[in-house]
């Protein structure tokens, strides 16, 4: 695995990564390449990385975690907490005029939210274009989709603006990406009284020692924290795209995104995978009850509400979505383990667990790209089951 992954740094397609796999509680852990392109800072096993859409497992694991307490039930309406997202337009077509609608069949719930079947999400370009909605949410500074730049609005006023939208679809119509755990963020801070960062620290954070993991980079930790790289389009290298010395990771946010906010390293992500890998039990801690995490990792989408999605050709075809995070369906490949489970990050970074090989893995890089057309992340996870040996 080693020597397949540095070719990638050696070949220039990214300045360095950690890697982590855990099978039947052997812990290997690599480091390769460098913090920063030309640097000689060597990548550590508790470098920071910005683990973007990888926050989503973990704002569902908070939102069950409610859930089990009867704070919050799957299948009520949103609106008792959020009064914003109550009687909201549909549009008749995701990607028609704002004001082409119809009424909402039902209201949305925590379910849908999870599911990302609430109405909200990412659409996608389509032959005429980017769709109005997604204009318009640009226009709102909603952040939808992209790690960088955050939304400059806190919870109350990120949720007004949103609440001004329409529904893309009808609740529990169709699977769109993303914008699902955004609200599960405000929900949570609502139905806790607490601020997002605050309940996640003591609730799951805390417990499960995951003590490099939050929203902000303390200032003495920034040093552990590279430079994080997008691609110029016009010439394919690799630009700085938040620099560790003005990071907005280096302050706190205005709004904590449950989507895409946090930044973590491998250890803490292994203590995160171990416990849904131990059924929501970590050491002494219970986090979560294993019927639950049962749930949470069971395919919930009707065929219906996969069809239509504009996501990657063919994605459904062997994955479904639980309650927060992906799930394997089907066999057609090496790491296609029906049951396996986790998500990706938009940096460059992959976190899955897989209870029938008993193995938790996590590839951390700092270079954007869609994961799962990435060589690296494909190569790692090719490595990681092609070392099984038994």
């Amino acid at each position: 695995m080693h020597e397949v992954l540095a070719r990638h740094v050696e070949a220039g397609a990214l300045p360095g990564m950690v890697t982590l796999v855990c099978r039947r509680g052997q812990v290997f852990v690599d480091t390769i390449g460098s913090t920063a392109i030309g640097g000689d800072e060597p990548m550590r096993p508790d470098t920071l990385f910005r683990i973007t859409s990888m926050t989503k497992p973990v704002t569902a694991v908070a939102t069950m975690m409610l859930v089990e307490e009867c704070v919050l039930r799957l299948d009520d309406p949103v609106e008792r907490l959020l009064p914003e997202l109550a009687d909201r337009p549909v549009l008749t077509r995701p990607d028609g005029p704002l004001d082409d609608t119809v009424p909402a069949e039902r209201p949305i719930t925590v379910r849908d939210l999870l599911t990302f079947t609430s109405g909200y999400g990412l659409v996608l370009p389509t032959d005429g274009g980017e769709p109005p909605i997604m204009r318009a949410a640009a226009d709102l500074e909603l952040a939808f989709g992209p790690p960088t730049p955050r939304t400059p609005h806190d919870p109350d006023e990120w949720l007004r603006r949103l609440g001004s939208l329409p529904l893309a679809c009808q609740p529990g119509g169709s699977w769109l990406y993303d914008v699902g755990s955004q609200v599960l963020g405000v929900l949570l801070a609502r139905a806790t009284g607490q601020p997002l960062d605050v309940f996640l620290r003591e609730r799951i954070f805390h417990p499960l020692g995951m003590r490099d993991t939050g929203f902000t980079v303390p200032g003495d930790d920034v040093d552990r924290l590279p430079p994080a790289y997008g691609v110029d389009d016009a010439t394919g290298a690799l630009v700085v795209a938040d620099d560790p010395a003005d990071s907005v990771w280096a302050r706190p946010p205005a709004f904590p995104s449950g989507g895409s906010g946090l930044v973590s390293t491998a250890e803490d992500l292994l203590q995160l995978g171990l416990m849904m890998l131990e059924g929501g039990r970590c050491g002494s801690e219970r986090v979560l009850s294993r019927p639950t995490v049962e749930a949470m990792t069971t395919d919930q989408l009707t065929p219906a509400q996969k069809a239509g999605t504009g996501f990657l050709p063919g994605w459904w075809d062997a994955m479904g979505w639980g309650l927060g995070l992906a799930v394997v369906t089907a066999r057609v490949s090496g790491p296609s383990t029906p049951g396996r489970f986790g998500w990706d990050g938009g940096w460059g970074t992959s976190w899955w667990v897989d209870p029938a090989e008993d193995l938790v893995g996590v590839l951390l890089t700092q270079r954007q790209a869609f994961p799962q057309l990435s060589p690296t992340y494909l190569d790692f996870w090719t490595s990681v089951y092609q070392a099984i040996d038994d």
